[in-house]
C-alpha cells in the first residue's frame, strides 16, 4: 500500500495513531473520571498484544509512523514494556511514546527504554501534595520517584502536561515553568475539554489559556519555538534557555486544521476526532477471521469518517464518552 493511503477527506494524512491497552486508571482526576466510577471495558474484550501488534501493522503498512501508548492509565496493563517492544518492531514505525501519570513509572522506565519507547508525557497538574490529591486522589510523591527514573532512564523529552483550571491550580503556572527549568522537561499547558460529565463539569473552571501566555510573557522573554512529535501543541521557548512551553487550545483556538491523528481503544474502536463520536469497530472484524487486507480496508473506511473538526465549543454535550474511554 501507499505510504500516502491514510489521508482524510480533508487532505490531512494520519500518520499518527495512539493506541489505549486499557480504559482503567489508579488515579481519580476529576475533570476525567468520577470518583467512583466503575463501569470499565470487560478484560475480555480488550485486544490482545497479538491484535495489537496485527492493526498497528496494518496501520504502518497504510503509512502511520508514529504510536503512542495511552490509557487510562497504561501502566496498569501488565507487561507493557512488551508490547512496546512488540510495535517498535514493526516495519516503518519511527517513533514510540508515552502518556503516563507516573505513579508506577519508577518500577517501569529503564525496560520501557529497553523496549524502545523515547518520549514520555506525564500529567502532573499540581506541585503541591494537597492541591495534587484534590484533583487525583492520589499521592504526589510517586508521580516525582516516576520523573527522576524517567531522567535517569535516558527519556528525551520528558513532556509535563498540566490542566491549568481557575481556583485550582492556575496560581502554580509560574511554579511549573520553574520546575521543569530545573529538571530540563517540556513543559505543555492544556485547557480543560468537555469529554464526559466530568469534563463538562471541569469547563467551569476553564482558563483561556492566552491569558497564561500574556502572564508568562510579563516574566519571560518568550520567541516561537517547535518541538518533535505529533501532537496538538504550539511551542514557544524561553530565551536562553532550552525550555519549550507549549499551549494546547482545543476551546480557545482550536488545532483541527493540523490533525494528523486517530484514536484506538482498548476495545478496537477506532475514534477519529476526541470531540466527536465517529468511530469504527476492528474487533469484530478480527474475531471473526479478517484477512490483513479487510483489516486495511477497515481502516481506511474509518479514515474516511473524519470529521472536519471538533465541536467542543458550539456542542459540549455531544461527546458522552469520558477521556479514559478514548485513549488519551
Amino acid at each position: 500500500m501507499s505510504e500516502t493511503a491514510l489521508v482524510d477527506p480533508f487532505g490531512r494524512r494520519i500518520e499518527y495513531v495512539r493506541v489505549s491497552v486499557t480504559d482503567r486508571c489508579d488515579l481519580r482526576c476529576f475533570y476525567c473520571m468520577p470518583r467512583g466510577f466503575r463501569d470499565f471495558e470487560e478484560p475480555e474484550h480488550w485486544l490482545s498484544f497479538d491484535e495489537l501488534e496485527r492493526v498497528m501493522a496494518a496501520f504502518a503498512r497504510l503509512g502511520t509512523r508514529r504510536i503512542r501508548l495511552t490509557g487510562g492509565e497504561p501502566l496498569v496493563r501488565r507487561d507493557l514494556p512488551d508490547l512496546a517492544a512488540r510495535l517498535s518492531a514493526l516495519p516503518g514505525v519511527e517513533d514510540i511514546s508515552l502518556s503516563t501519570n507516573a505513579t508506577r513509572l519508577a518500577k517501569s522506565a529503564e525496560a520501557l527504554f529497553a523496549g524502545g519507547v523515547r518520549r514520555i508525557n506525564v500529567s502532573l497538574d499540581s506541585l503541591k501534595p494537597e492541591v495534587f490529591r484534590e484533583v487525583t486522589a492520589g499521592k504526589l510523591d510517586k508521580v516525582i520517584a516516576g520523573l527522576m527514573a524517567a531522567k535517569r532512564a535516558g527519556f528525551r523529552p520528558i513532556k509535563i502536561n498540566m490542566v491549568v483550571m481557575g481556583g485550582v491550580n492556575e496560581d502554580e503556572v509560574e511554579d511549573m515553568v520553574d520546575f521543569c527549568l530545573e529538571h530540563g522537561f517540556t513543559l505543555r499547558f492544556i485547557e480543560t475539554m468537555p469529554m464526559g460529565a466530568t469534563g463538562r463539569e471541569a469547563t467551569d473552571r476553564f482558563v483561556d489559556l492566552r491569558r497564561v501566555k500574556e502572564r508568562l510573557a510579563q516574566r519571560f522573554e518568550l520567541i516561537p519555538g517547535m518541538m518533535p512529535g505529533g501532537g496538538p501543541a504550539r511551542y514557544v521557548r524561553v530565551a536562553g534557555t532550552d525550555l519549550h512551553i507549549g499551549f494546547i487550545t482545543p476551546i480557545s483556538q482550536h488545532f483541527c486544521e493540523t490533525c494528523n491523528r486517530v484514536r484506538l481503544s482498548v476495545d478496537g474502536t477506532i475514534y477519529t476526532c476526541l470531540g466527536n463520536e465517529h468511530k469504527l469497530e476492528l474487533r469484530p472484524r478480527l474475531r471473526t477471521g479478517c484477512s490483513d487486507r479487510e483489516l486495511e480496508e477497515a481502516i481506511l473506511e474509518a479514515i474516511a469518517l473524519k470529521p472536519e473538526r471538533h465541536e467542543f465549543r458550539e456542542r459540549p454535550e455531544k461527546v458522552l464518552r469520558f477521556m479514559s474511554m478514548t485513549g488519551g
